[in-house]
């Protein structure tokens, strides 16, 4: 039977959902075979309730759930143990080695969840851990709750009382309800050592299994969550599903006292009438500032003039929404709000997932893994945590010559917020300061700000020695050290940096050519080649080369097939390369095959130590009843991990191909055989996908 966890609340608002996610997320990246159940689906609590959207805000039933009002009715009539029943038997639809339960949460209408959690806990033989927020307890207070909660479920002592998760450490937030809390209630300095040093979790048996602190960029909910509680008219759509809330300001001041309430992530309400209000908002948004929203109350829309003065504000992405009501009215409804997170929200929902995953005791958690040696395959989020593991531990420098540029600015971020690795800007900094604060972003000291102007004559001299053979002169090496991207080489080559990433901006030909000219290919290699990380739901394929090199020769492909398959070993996937083409083993013939299967021998006598196996179909190298027909003595075939495709054309279609139509993330392009690690990114590339690119970089440089 499955090891089974039940997550349980003591008290209000102490993040049940984001802690069960997290910990349920922390296991995937053990690679832990694990499920997730949530018995009882209650509705969400970010509801203004109404006659006329009563009927519109029936929450969504999570798989295998019954509905709260379904209980309650049950219960209402003495019927308990048919509830239970059912439980039991959406319990025993799941097939996984662990199952993480979320439990009900608490609220002003539902108080009596306690009793509940705990008969469904003792009904499904669940193992509990309790989820705790300070509040405003002191930390002898925050014991003496603990311990009377966990009566409930048989006292400390109880073996099946696993321990408690700390979530929300230095919350200034001390009600159940409300938006935001203001920036001077944050405290900077508080000090979280009484509170892991608790007697109670040196009792045997009940463990501090995380401690968790209170993050302001993880509560803010986007302009569209707070658009849809209000049920706000939008005068302006603008940025309204990626926008997020992070403060709130009521605005009926002079527009001489306005200017220090105008910041990045803030929500402005005002009067609809405030035309002033409004057109400085307008202006501060126009000047680079990445206000959140502007809130209009009293139902008063600007009229044409003001709305043809804010039209280059709106086009920037500011949102503009209204509510009929006054802003005394407006204020009590957003200070009720509860910043829970809609299920559409992915970003967010990723973002704390990871967070709380990453303030896990590990060790603790690293009991669930499996320790029979059976083969596993590696997951997405196991893959990801892989990297940031490997990343962190390699601990390099990585520039990025792009560091004016919005999405690198964030990157550069969130690496050194994750110690993922330490990034290096080049670019002018007055810039990326101003860009940094009007996007909301606090850049840590493990980014470097570099202005190029300062550092560029250092590199002239070495350049041309480098390529003198090239008949390059002092004039023409200044000349192309203008570009960033030339000069961040540079900068790698002499080792002064330990990795670059570039390609936000720049084509892949703007990031290539300088580092095969400066850096070159690694010693005994003559080719560059790339592969992508493909993240399917259930495991990670790798492709190559889908980015570089047009045409390879069976020499060419076969070293392709090498690197890739050492590419796949390093980040953890087990390497069975399958050489793609059109035909599997001896039924087709042609020129394209020959090249495949020339390509394959020559790759096995140079590495007999990875399974490689080729020609293959696609189909026939990645499902097992394919390749029991087209090729049943292969060792690769329905079991393949690394795909080598012939060409260019094959293997940017197919990678494209899989990517939009399964609507998949792939990781890449990572340039493999250079002599020290340059990597390409998209130009649509997201900012998650800018850090992951840094932490294969990193990990690249480690060695």
């Amino acid at each position: 039977m499955a090891r089974r966890i039940m997550f349980v609340p003591v008290g209000f608002g102490v993040g049940l959902s984001s802690v069960s996610y997290g910990f349920y997320h922390k296991l995937q990246q053990l690679g832990v075979n694990v499920g997730y159940f949530k018995p009882i689906d209650q509705p969400s609590r970010s509801v203004m309730k109404n006659k006329q959207t009563a009927q519109d805000n029936r929450s969504t039933v999570h798989q295998h759930s019954i509905s709260l009002s379904y209980l309650e009715e049950q219960v209402g009539e003495g019927q308990q143990d048919v509830v239970l029943e059912e439980i039991v038997g959406n319990c025993q639809k799941y097939d996984q080695d662990v199952l993480v339960i979320e439990g009900l949460i608490p609220t002003t209408r539902q108080p009596y969840t306690a009793r509940i959690n705990q008969l469904v806990a003792q009904t499904l033989s669940a193992d509990v851990i309790l989820v705790a927020a300070p509040d405003a307890d002191t930390p002898e207070e925050f014991a003496d709750r603990i311990d009377v909660s966990a009566k409930t479920f048989g006292g400390l002592e109880n073996p099946r009382l696993l321990g408690c998760v700390i979530n929300k450490l230095n919350s200034p937030d001390k009600d159940v309800f409300g938006l935001l809390p203001r920036e001077t209630d944050i405290n900077r300095d508080f000090d979280t050592q009484p509170w892991l040093d608790l007697d109670i979790f040196h009792r045997p048996g009940f463990d501090l299994i995380g401690a968790i602190p209170w993050e302001i960029d993880l509560v803010a909910p986007r302009v569209l969550d707070v658009c849809h509680y209000l049920q706000a008219s939008i005068v302006n759509r603008g940025d309204i599903e990626h926008r997020r809330i992070r403060s709130i300001s009521f605005c009926a001041r002079t527009v001489a006292n306005l200017t220090s309430h105008l910041a990045a992530g803030r929500l402005v309400v005002t009067p609809g009438d405030r035309t002033d209000i409004i057109i400085a908002t307008c202006l501060s948004a126009m000047n680079g500032t990445k206000v959140g929203a502007l809130l209009l109350t009293n139902g008063i829309h600007p009229t044409g003039k003001v709305l043809e003065l804010c039209q280059q504000a709106f086009d920037t992405g500011l949102p503009v929404l209204s509510v009929p009501w006054d802003t005394w009215q407006t204020s009590r409804h957003l200070m009720s709000y509860n910043p829970e997170i809609p299920e559409e929200d992915e970003q967010r929902m990723n973002r704390i997932k990871d967070y709380v995953a990453d303030n896990l005791d590990h060790d603790w958690v690293s009991q669930f893994e499996v320790q029979d040696g059976k083969e596993g395959l590696m997951s997405p989020p196991a893959f990801r945590f892989k990297l940031t593991e490997l990343a962190r531990k390699a601990h390099k420098l990585v520039v990025l010559p792009e560091g004016n540029e919005v999405r690198t600015i964030k990157a550069a971020a969130i690496c050194a917020q994750r110690n993922i690795a330490r990034c290096q800007l080049l670019g002018n900094k007055e810039e990326i300061l101003r860009i940094a604060e009007q996007q909301g972003v606090t850049l840590p000291a493990g980014v470097i700000i570099t202005e190029p102007e300062a550092i560029r004559e250092n590199y002239v001299a070495p350049m041309v020695n480098l390529r003198k053979h090239k008949g390059l002169t002092d004039i023409v090496a200044r000349e192309e050290l203008k570009d960033n991207v030339v000069l961040a080489t540079m900068m790698l080559q002499l080792g002064q940096v330990d990795g670059l990433v570039s390609g936000a901006v720049h084509t892949t030909a703007n990031t290539i050519r300088p580092a095969l000219q400066l850096v070159k290919t690694a010693p005994g290699t003559s080719l560059v080649s790339s592969v992508f990380f493909m993240l399917l739901p259930e495991q990670v394929f790798v492709y190559g080369d889908c980015a570089i090199n047009p045409d390879p020769n069976a020499e060419q492909l076969a070293d392709i097939a090498i690197q890739s398959a050492d590419s796949a070993a390093k980040f953890g996937i087990e390497p069975k390369v399958a050489m793609i083409s059109y035909s599997t083993g001896q039924s087709g013939t042609g020129q394209d095959v020959e090249k495949v299967a020339k390509a394959t021998k020559i790759a096995q006598e140079k590495r007999p130590d990875l399974l490689i196996d080729g020609p293959l179909q696609y189909d026939a190298a990645v499902m097992e009843n394919v390749a029991k027909k087209k090729a049943p003595n292969s060792k690769v075939a329905g079991k393949a991990t690394v795909f080598i495709f012939p060409d260019l054309n094959t293997g940017n279609t197919t990678y494209k191909a899989v990517q939009r139509s399964a609507d998949l993330v792939s990781i890449g392009p990572m340039l493999q055989g250079m002599n020290k690690p340059v990597n390409d990114l998209s130009r649509g590339a997201l900012v998650d996908d800018i850090v992951y690119t840094i932490a294969l970089t990193a990990i690249q440089a480690g060695g």
